[in-house]
């Protein structure tokens, strides 16, 4: 019976593989193919998301007869919409939707709220009559209908990034990546290369072509281009969709600190020992297991934040763990991993609530420094006609990051380690402060230049209107804007860094978004100071923040800024001192000795009536072979 059986299986396998040589092979899926499509539509979402932001405070106060702070204060909200909306997409994405249809949901959302914009400009009741605000104080402010209009365009798009900007880098790693192929680092290697260039690209794009056309086409033309590049980007997307490799979705990581938070509170009771292992009596052993991973390295939680330890310790194992292993209730018993994760990403916090400042301050990019060069000539050669659109001069931030880089990498420190005699490097942490001081002198240029521009303007026409070109070189707000992309290319660069190199390999997606959230949080703070500024300062008459930018004082703004910078300056300092060193820091300790001495073995904790205990692993053979960690009485000699 038993040859006979097996006779019609091999019979069986014959006529099946006889079948799949009859049908054409299966489509190969992912590879460089997709590759196009994936950069093509985050280039062509990045063009026409930025190209709207550099001008649209002109628009907000021309169109719809906005006071420069309560336009500022729209244009705050919405970036920091957009820089939050990632972590929500990022969520939605790896818990439950996918990266492809996240993507595809984003891409559709932003180009529906890109043609509500466009068609602001089209339908004249979309916004208020025609009226100058610098010239009349009787202009009509927009209606609900009408702001509510230009809030869903703007809501829209800050969803449709969320759905973009957190999941396409992935989405397009997971076509390409072949663990198995020996040319796999250097696919992923290419593609990444290949897609921050084109983010820089799309970027500068932005800066130059699309706010060119709004200067000399108008709104209605100046809007419509990014509609359509979005409808473009939305296309090339699902063009490609027979291509791609589609991945479940999984766990997030934000679930996984939520569940260690309540686990926690929930044994909030459970008496943790004097240190990581065990307590006992004279009367009684009490043992603590830790559960963690099969495999893990980490089979003991640390003893930094130690009331997050009690959502690891594992009272009732047969009860608690399931057959392969894995806790039966994970809101109830966390990992050992999970919660040193958790605790990661705590530690950090200081210092990333650094960074914030330092996006405050490069936020007034596209609102203040706008209406100070829209004031003053703009020519590169005087006798030329061409002019910087006032929008534009942003590019130089970028221009600076895109060259420092390079600069840096491959010039400044092989001159220093070969003027040295030894390589030479700069700590993550020492770049983070010096990006953080240029941001501070950075803040302090920008209210000297606006010094200087206001007391020219008085004095050419005695303080009158903010129309009047001041015969004043633009190119004075340049150093500003150099300092600022020496401040991101420092501190911007050095945070995402300084999160890759301190977390552990689990928590890259969170490393990515931490400098995203924290533009958002910077946005909303932004908000909060020039309000609080505008409604303190214009008690005693003009405001600083005014709208005729001659009456007001955004010179005594900047320097307030340069205030609160230097102190946040001196905060770093703190931080990173509390902090301590660095994952790179504690590495070269130990590989600056040649012949590391090995490390004793620790002895055996005791009681106080001198029973001592020593850490085993218990392996949990009737719960699949799940691992723990015990402390359990030492051995006599």
């Amino acid at each position: 019976m038993e040859t006979s059986s097996e006779d019609t299986k091999s019979r069986l396998h014959q006529v099946i593989a006889v079948e799949d040589a009859d049908q054409p092979p299966k489509r190969k899926k992912g590879g460089l193919i997709t590759m196009p499509f994936i950069i093509a539509n985050e280039s062509l979402e990045k063009v026409a998301s930025y190209g709207l932001l550099p001008n649209m405070i002109l628009y907000l106060m021309m169109d719809y007869k906005m006071s420069v702070a309560k336009g500022t204060n729209l244009l705050f909200f919405w970036s920091a919409a957009t820089n939050f909306m990632p972590l929500v997409g990022a969520v939605v994405a790896d818990s439950y939707l996918g990266r492809f249809l996240t993507i595809g949901l984003g891409s559709l959302s932003s180009l529906l709220g890109m043609v509500i914009l466009w068609l602001t400009t089209v339908i004249p009741e979309a916004k208020p009559p025609p009226c100058n605000p610098l010239l009349s104080q009787d202009c009509q402010s927009p209606t609900a209908t009408q702001f509510g209009m230009l809030v869903l365009a703007l809501a829209l798009m800050s969803i449709g990034a969320g759905g973009v900007r957190p999941c396409s880098q992935a989405f397009g790693a997971d076509q390409v990546d072949r663990r198995d192929d020996p040319k796999n680092e250097r696919i992923l290697e290419t593609f990444f290369n290949w897609y921050y260039a084109t983010a820089c690209l799309s970027v500068v794009i932005a800066l130059t072509v699309i706010v060119y056309i709004q200067d000399h086409l108008g709104w209605r033309v100046g809007f419509g281009v990014p509609a359509i590049l979005m409808f473009l980007s939305a296309l090339s997307f699902f063009l490609a969709f027979p291509f791609y490799i589609l991945l479940k979705p999984t766990k997030s990581l934000f679930t996984s600190f939520a569940q260690v938070v309540v686990a926690a509170f929930r044994n909030r009771q459970l008496a943790l020992p004097p240190s990581s292992t065990t307590t006992s009596s004279s009367s009684h052993v009490v043992e603590y297991y830790y559960h963690h991973k099969k495999d893990s390295t980490i089979i003991t939680p640390s003893n930094k934040l130690r009331f997050l330890n009690k959502a690891c310790v594992v009272q009732d194992p047969e009860h608690e763990l399931g057959l392969n292993g894995s806790a039966k209730y994970p809101w109830r018993l966390c990992s050992v991993e999970q919660v040193e994760e958790l605790k990661s990403l705590i530690r950090v916090i200081p210092i990333w609530s650094t960074g914030i400042m330092m996006s405050i301050n490069t936020s007034q990019n596209f609102s203040f420094p706008v209406l100070q060069a829209k004031s003053m000539d703009r020519h590169l050669i005087t006798s030329s006609r061409f002019q910087i659109p006032a929008a534009s001069y942003g590019m130089f931030t970028i221009i600076t990051i895109v060259l420092w880089i390079p600069l840096y990498d491959r010039v400044l420190i092989p001159v220093a380690s070969r003027l040295r005699g030894k390589p030479v490097r700069l700590s993550v942490k020492i770049r983070m402060g010096m990006g953080l001081f240029c941001t501070f002198m950075a803040m302090v240029v920008s209210g000297a230049v606006e010094n200087i521009r206001r007391r020219k303007a008085i004095h050419e026409d005695g303080g009158g209107q903010a129309a009047v070109v001041l015969k004043m070189s633009a190119m004075w707000l340049v150093p500003q804007y150099l300092l600022n992309g020496l401040a991101e290319a420092f501190n911007a660069i050095g945070q995402t860094e300084f999160y890759y190199s301190e977390f552990p390999k689990s928590m890259s997606s969170i490393a990515t978004c931490l400098f995203g959230l924290g533009m958002g949080v910077a946005n909303l703070l932004a908000s909060a100071i020039l309000s609080a500024v505008d409604n303190i300062t214009k008690r005693g008459g003009s405001s600083w923040v005014s709208s005729n930018i001659n009456t007001g004082h955004y010179d005594y703004y900047y320097w307030l800024l340069a205030v609160l910078s230097f102190i946040n300056w001196l905060y770093y300092l703190f931080a990173s001192w509390a902090y301590g060193p660095c994952v790179d820091k504690r590495i070269s300790k130990v590989s600056d000795d040649d012949e590391p001495e090995p490390e004793p073995k620790p002895e055996p904790e005791g009681n106080a009536n001198g029973t001592t205990f020593e850490l085993q692993e218990y392996q949990d053979q009737s719960n699949g072979g799940s691992q723990v960690a015990v402390a359990a009485p030492a051995k006599s000699q």
